[in-house]
């Protein structure tokens, strides 16, 4: 299921001035802990990582990496991922580790963990 975006400019002040930020080569998260309302996400890139061509790239694979980790309801957070210069130049899956790694320092929950968790390794039956 879909996250809900953060649209305004203000809120994204807002994440970017009171949130918690965590680092890697490939992305920033920013993290704010709300009081009341669902967790929302917000996706930027600057012209720093290229021409539009290559922001829209940056953004479609952060918002496929995300999609693997984030589930849909993890409480109550603003969740901003900025993209950095190498973004849209790697994979999917490399941008998906980077957003796994993020989620361990942040202390979030990880959709893709948890499933990994809870799949047991099916025993066959031997006749």
């Amino acid at each position: 299921m879909r996250y809900r975006p953060i649209c305004r400019n203000a809120e994204f002040s807002r994440v970017y001035t009171r949130g918690k930020n965590y680092v890697t080569p490939q992305l920033v998260m920013y993290v704010l802990k709300k009081k009341s309302g669902r967790t929302r996400v917000g996706l930027t890139a600057s012209k720093k990582v290229g021409k539009a061509v290559m922001r829209n790239r940056a953004r479609r694979v952060m918002r496929a990496a995300i999609a693997e980790h984030l589930d849909y309801d993890i409480g109550k957070y603003d969740l901003v991922f900025v993209a950095r210069g190498m973004t849209p130049h790697l994979k999917t899956q490399q941008v998906s580790k980077a957003v796994a790694k993020l989620f361990k320092q942040a202390g979030l929950p990880d959709k893709a963990l948890q499933s990994a968790q809870q799949t047991p390794v099916q025993e066959q039956d031997h006749v």
